[in-house]
């Protein structure tokens, strides 16, 4: 499953090599992608590739009163719609993107990615798994979340005290406060206890290059030295990783250069594999 916020003319090459991505690892997988805006003819088209080979990936809009249902989020969005609630500066859609991915889950189960992951292997032997972004260089224990990426059996009592967590402690004034902050303050207080069964998996598993290197692999590597590096680091990804984030915030505004790291990888991933050097 994954959202989507922004205009469907938004919804650019890269974030369909994402789609791309989740089919090659994937082939009779079904994907949902939640949005209003990617639920119409042009969406339609957009995503009409895939249905042409295939491939099952439907969009949908999505029913937040029908999501959290019987959940903390019900009464907190009754909140926000009549205006007891502050929704803060920050986007409302990117807060509820937060917040649908946990409703969908804890209600379905399942898998969720954002648009920014490339997929690099199968998530079959994943179960209740959450990835850890950061860990703390002498214990190696996790020191910060990321809610990039979800994967979890519904009705999971994580999931539930993210919810809570959610409506409890809202605030739309501060950056990743109702995400990755978010479920990083729950798995940290409720780690080790018992009925929350889950793992958390160290920073290669999907977040092998931070945000500040990220622009590295869109590049041709210029000396032998940083040729060698990118080599090192391209096949530990392919031995331990099941996903590559993107950071899209950041490395956007990067073209993938042919030859490049970043031009192997999705050149690997993809399934309709048409002018994969995009920006």
């Amino acid at each position: 499953m994954m959202t989507w916020i922004s205009p469907v003319d938004k919804f650019g090459k890269r974030d369909v090599l994402s789609v791309e991505s989740v089919f090659k690892s994937h082939p009779r997988g079904c994907l949902i992608i939640l949005s209003s805006t990617m639920d119409s003819p042009q969406g339609f088209r957009v995503l009409k590739p895939f249905l042409d080979r295939g491939y099952r990936v439907t969009a949908v809009t999505p029913d937040l009163p029908f999501l959290l249902k019987d959940t903390a989020g019900e009464s907190w969005l009754e909140e926000i719609k009549t205006g007891k609630r502050d929704p803060g500066k920050i986007s409302l859609a990117q807060n509820l993107s937060n917040l649908m991915r946990l409703a969908y889950l804890f209600k379905f189960g399942g898998v969720y990615l954002d648009t920014d992951m490339i997929v690099l292997k199968s998530f079959k032997p994943l179960r209740n798994v959450i990835g850890a972004q950061t860990l703390e260089p002498v214990s190696r224990n996790w020191t910060r979340l990321n809610n990039a990426v979800l994967v979890f059996d519904k009705n999971h009592p994580l999931l539930r005290k993210c919810i809570e967590e959610f409506a409890l402690t809202f605030n739309g004034n501060v950056w990743g406060h109702n995400g990755p902050y978010l479920v990083s303050r729950v798995a940290r207080a409720v780690e080790g206890t018992v009925g929350y069964n889950f793992t958390v998996m160290t920073p290669p598993a999907f977040y092998s290059v931070n945000w500040i290197e990220i622009g590295k692999l869109f590049k041709v590597p210029r000396t032998e030295k940083d040729r060698k590096r990118v080599e090192v680091k391209v096949l530990e990804m392919q031995r331990r990783s099941y996903g590559l984030h993107l950071w899209n915030k950041f490395s956007s505004k990067f073209e993938i250069e042919k030859g490049s790291a970043m031009d192997k990888i999705v050149s690997d991933h993809c399934v309709i594999c048409e002018k994969v050097s995009v920006s």
